[in-house]
């Protein structure tokens, strides 16, 4: 579950250091993590494309991971409650092993409405998906679905299996983990 947090955090520095420039100061974490959609009057906020290769081991057998985020203008978008208005994004994670593809599917934060309130949902975007790490049952994959610019989130815990099987389950959330270690 460790782990799992790691990987979101790994994530948010990655992206943080992605949309650093040379010779810029100090940026404010929702600078770079949501930026101003140039060009759009209506003034709409959008976080930063995200692409990641990866290699893993796995059961002696070399896979090949590739997560891409992107801003999807066709996703209803997101208004939050000081009335600024989000664009959700579309995760595509694809898994090969060698030349076969065992695995290719577009996210969506309604990709996980079984697991999170519809309610939640409705104000939420989906925000990124990490490695995690591999266990029996596959390769697991870290995602958040959170408010955006806040510390409101559910992480999700994807597992793909060597055959393509996907699997998924709610994470504990950080507080309460606490909770019940205290």
């Amino acid at each position: 579950m460790r782990k799992l947090f790691a990987g979101l955090f790994l994530l948010s520095l990655v992206v943080i250091a992605c949309g650093k420039k040379q010779g810029e100061g100090i940026q404010k974490d929702e600078e770079v993590l949501m930026q101003n959609s140039s060009g759009q009057a209506d003034g709409t906020e959008k976080m930063q494309p995200f692409n990641s290769t990866l290699s893993v081991n796995y059961k002696n057998k070399e896979y090949t991971l590739q997560i891409s985020r992107t801003p999807d203008e066709n996703l209803p978008k997101v208004k939050s409650a000081s009335g600024t208005v989000f664009v959700d994004n579309r995760i595509s994670l694809l898994i090969r092993r060698g030349l076969e593809t065992i695995f290719n599917k577009e996210f969506t934060k309604d990709s996980f409405n079984s697991l999170i309130d519809t309610g939640f949902l409705k104000n939420a975007i989906l925000e990124g998906m990490v490695y995690d790490r591999t266990t029996d049952k596959g390769i697991v994959f870290a995602t958040s679905v959170c408010y955006p610019q806040t510390d409101l989130y559910y992480p999700v815990s994807v597992t793909i299996t060597p055959d393509g099987k996907m699997s998924m389950v709610k994470e504990e959330l950080l507080e309460d983990i606490f909770a019940e270690e205290e």
